[in-house]
Parts: C-alpha cells; structure tokens; sequence
C-alpha cells in the first residue's frame, strides 16, 4: 500500500558527507511526521532526527550541529544530510513516515524503509 525507498548510502571517510534520500510511494493521502533512525551492530535502533510536515525539526544530541533533516512535501520525499561523519555513525540507517492513507486518512500509520548502510571508515 505504502513503501518508503531509501538511498544514498555508501562508504565514506572520517570527516566526509553523505546524503541520504528516503521517497515515499503508494496511496497517500497525506504525511505527517518523517524521520530517520540508525542502528548499528549490537545495539538497539535509536531515533536520529524527526521533521514535522511543518518543518519542525528535532535532533539527536550525537548528531546536532552536523546533520541536518528536510523534506519536500510535494515528492513526499525525506533527506538527511550528514556532515563531519565519525566512525561511530556506522549503522543501518531507516527512515519512516506516519502516513494518512487514501484508505484511512483519519488515522495515521507508521512505514519503515528497508535501511540503507552508512559505514565510516579510513
């Protein structure tokens, strides 16, 4: 019904940038709120920015200052920009969406992506 498509991960080096790119597809009414979390290995999912259909934003202490979330509501896209990226940015990163279906738009529903690999490395 819905799918969310990521892309844009890879390997990068210490103090590099990657950008990455989630694009919401399916029977969309409408999206609330939108967001990124990353899990690295061992360790349980953490939340790493959120961005409201308003552009509110919310971040990570581990990550503020140094990426930066968007979105383009028109695409029902959502981005991360990573800059100054340190080796303990190694994960699985996934983004997700609350979505008003065309089905049920009075109610909201969660999406998750497939998660795209982000590995900071020399």
């Amino acid at each position: 019904q819905v799918q969310l498509v990521e892309s844009g991960g890879g390997l990068v080096q210490p103090g590099g940038s990657l950008r990455l790119s989630c694009a919401a597809s399916g029977i969309i009414f409408s999206i609330d709120d939108m967001g990124w979390y990353r899990q690295a290995p061992g360790k349980q999912r953490e939340l790493v920015a959120t961005i409201t259909s308003g552009g509110t934003t919310n971040y990570a202490g581990s990550v503020k200052g140094r990426f930066t979330i968007s979105r383009d509501n028109a695409k029902n896209t959502v981005y991360l920009q990573m800059n100054s990226l340190k080796p303990e940015d190694t994960a699985v990163y996934y983004c997700n969406a609350d979505v008003r279906t065309l089905v049920v738009p009075t109610t909201p529903i969660r999406y998750w992506g497939q998660g795209t690999q982000v590995t900071v490395s020399s």
